[in-house]
């Protein structure tokens, strides 16, 4: 009896916000993937749309819905031949819902991902410090999932939110030299720590530009990373299980 083998899925890839943590996520994804041959890669559809408004400014009230230019860009990845979509940007998850109700295709949910992993990479951990743009921090997107799990959010006191965390997640997407922004992140690690801090998730996708782990006493929890390993194994778990928000696809809390 012949067995049919399934071609893997393929990734798409909701870029652009910002084009250079685009970049870092698909570098992500090749390391992450199991590959000794260049065939060995997977298939991935990117698209960088840097135009999609500013999802802060939105979360604020300051600026244009992005959700429209969102599902436009997925449209886009899905008529391009994507199978599920990854969004490196976690200021945009604010709008995953509505996202994943206009497509009908599973998107993987970042922090969700990020939560599991911490599960099992950190088991011990209860206390979380979190670098992010403040409309994260408004929305509490991280506080929803982390907490019915019985882990605490930490956050930046407003001055050093603004002065530190914000003004480096900007210098990273002017293009900036990186060594600013490395200073003013680990800085704002640090007052993390101080607070209590058992690690520091690096929760927007510039700040693993300018922070790795390793960097800091505490151990650097990084989104994009576990954004990456997830969508290796939703587009390798070929077969009926891959059913849409099924199997990988399935919310995990």
């Amino acid at each position: 009896m012949s067995t049919m083998v399934s071609e893997p899925k393929i990734i798409g890839v909701l870029g652009g916000m910002g084009p250079a943590a685009t970049a870092d996520f698909y570098q992500k994804l090749i390391q992450a993937t199991p590959a000794k041959t260049d065939q060995d890669h997977l298939k991935v559809v990117i698209f960088s749309n840097p135009q999609i408004p500013d999802r802060t400014a939105a979360i604020r009230g300051e600026g244009p819905n992005p959700l429209p230019a969102l599902v436009a860009s997925a449209e886009a990845l899905i008529r391009a031949g994507a199978d599920f979509l990854t969004i490196p940007c976690v200021t945009a998850h604010h709008f995953f819902d509505g996202l994943q109700a206009a497509v009908k295709i599973p998107i993987l949910h970042l922090i969700r991902e990020t939560v599991s992993a911490v599960g099992a990479e950190h088991p011990t951990l209860r206390c979380f410090g979190l670098l992010a743009t403040s409309g994260t921090l408004q929305s509490r997107m991280f506080e929803a999932k982390f907490e019915p799990q019985g882990l605490k959010i930490l956050t930046c006191e407003r001055s050093v939110q603004d002065l530190h965390v914000m003004e480096a997640i900007y210098a990273v997407k002017k293009g900036e030299s990186l060594d600013r922004p490395r200073r003013l992140v680990r800085e704002a690690a640090a007052h993390l720590i101080e607070r209590g801090a058992q690690a520091i998730i690096a929760g927007c996708t510039e700040i693993p530009l300018v922070l790795r782990d390793g960097d800091l006493p505490v151990p650097v929890i990084d989104p994009t990373w576990n954004l990456a390993r997830a969508a290796v194994r939703c587009a390798l778990a070929v077969g009926p299980q891959l059913g849409a928000r099924r199997s990988c696809y399935k919310d995990r809390g």
